[in-house]
């Protein structure tokens, strides 16, 4: 899937996406952010409308 313009969709849909790349392909937020070239504090930003948080130990974004 293209996920170059990740950042343009709407929050929900990011949030599936990015949790998914984060499972299979990238050990890290780091990892994710520098492979598909994302913004990081704009997928923070993003994650934050919806209420997610990024968990460290779960490599994934979490519910507030």
């Amino acid at each position: 899937m293209e996920i170059s313009n990740l950042l343009n969709m709407h929050s929900s849909i990011v949030l599936g996406i990015v949790n998914e790349r984060l499972r299979i392909e990238c050990g890290s937020i780091d990892q994710l952010v520098s492979r598909y070239e994302l913004d990081e504090d704009t997928l923070y930003d993003k994650m934050n409308e919806l209420g997610y948080h990024y968990d460290p130990l779960t490599n994934q974004f979490k519910s507030s």
